[in-house]
């Protein structure tokens, strides 16, 4: 009887197993998606954005040269000046009261100045006429000079002290605009400390760093466009009008100056920008260009991963060396090892294995 039921347990035994073989087969092979890119040309009229920051072309930090109190802050943002305006005034008691005292001095010596002038004379006259002594004479001409010398002391010490009371007032160095006030009233400020800004310029400019690799494409008097998120993307023109041959301090980048033209009344200082610059045609053509990061390095020299489609979703990495030119602001230039239309890979690299396939979804 046990026999009667091996042989339909056994059955079913391998009909299960070929069952779940089947599904196996049948299970789609999954691969690591990667990143990639097409070797190509550089080609003409290349693009390149960076960010900036919109400002006047002259701004003005408005601070004392001396110490002390607020006592009179003429400031508020947004407020247009015009030359020669009271802004501020420090509590300057100390220099005020010795400016006076240098006045009465110099009022004094004045006095004294003129009382040895008359006698210069008056003795001068009696010993022509053989009236005073020849020592009369030269007292007379040591009290005048001095006099005369205790006068000019005095005159340049009534200057200092003026320049100091001057050190505690604040006048508009030129018409414009306050763009940011920092303190306030009855506030003890130091000597230096920026109280104010002002926008003293004619047109507003947009600063901004370019990295060592596009600066030498850049030119004062080239064209750019600028855009602003602030403004809706309202874009604009301008020229570059300032390049700095040397790399800012702190900074690993190339300080340039963008000037907008036409009508800039909705741009404010301190706004965001994004400043478009289109590069031509090199001299030297057109070059063979592959991805910065597609490249890697090895003790053979530079190399890419290869994509070598098998069909439209998957492909095989093939590790391939090749000669690298000049670096350009879209890739390093291809000298020879690559064509145009291979597909590299361009993120992951030390990842990828010769020989591995990816899906190219």
């Amino acid at each position: 009887m046990k026999s009667l039921y091996t042989f339909p347990i056994a059955l079913l035994f391998v009909l299960f197993s070929a069952c779940s073989g089947g599904e196996k087969d049948q299970k789609t092979e999954r691969f690591r998606p990667v990143k990639y890119q097409e070797v190509n040309y550089s080609g003409i009229g290349q693009v390149r954005s960076f960010n900036g920051t919109a400002r006047s072309d002259k701004e003005i930090n408005l601070s004392f040269r001396t110490a002390g109190i607020l006592t009179v802050l003429n400031i508020a943002n947004g407020q247009s000046v015009n030359k020669g305006d009271l802004l501020a005034r420090i509590d300057n008691s100390e220099a005020q009261l010795s400016l006076e005292q240098s006045i009465s001095t110099l009022s004094s010596s004045k006095a004294n100045l003129n009382t040895a002038t008359s006698t210069l004379e008056r003795t001068r006259t009696l010993f022509e006429k053989g009236s005073a002594s020849l020592s009369d004479y030269e007292n007379a001409k040591a009290s005048y000079a001095s006099a005369e010398a205790n006068y000019e002391s005095a005159k340049r010490s009534v200057e200092i002290q003026e320049k100091q009371v001057g050190y505690g007032i604040i006048n508009a160095p030129a018409n414009g605009v306050i763009a940011s006030k920092n303190v306030e009233n009855n506030e003890n400020v130091s000597a230096g400390q920026i109280i104010a800004v002002l926008n003293a310029g004619s047109f507003m400019e947009v600063s901004l760093g370019l990295p060592e690799n596009v600066i030498n494409r850049v030119n004062k008097g080239m064209n750019v466009t600028a855009t602003f998120p602030a403004l809706q993307g309202k874009e604009y023109e301008g020229i570059v009008n300032e390049v700095s041959p040397s790399i800012s301090e702190g900074s690993a980048t190339y300080p340039v100056r963008i000037k907008l033209t036409g009508e800039t009344s909705e741009v404010k200082s301190g706004m965001a920008a994004h400043i478009k610059f289109k590069f031509g045609k090199t001299d030297k053509g057109d070059s063979l260009i592959v991805p910065i990061s597609a490249v890697g390095e090895d003790s053979k020299g530079n190399f890419v991963f290869v994509i070598v489609k098998e069909n439209e979703n998957v492909g095989v990495i093939k590790k391939q060396h090749f000669t690298v030119g000049e670096l350009s602001p879209v890739g390093f230039e291809v000298k020879s090892g690559l064509k145009p239309g291979q597909l590299v890979a361009t993120a992951g690299l030390q990842t990828l294995l010769d020989g591995q396939k990816v899906s190219l979804k």
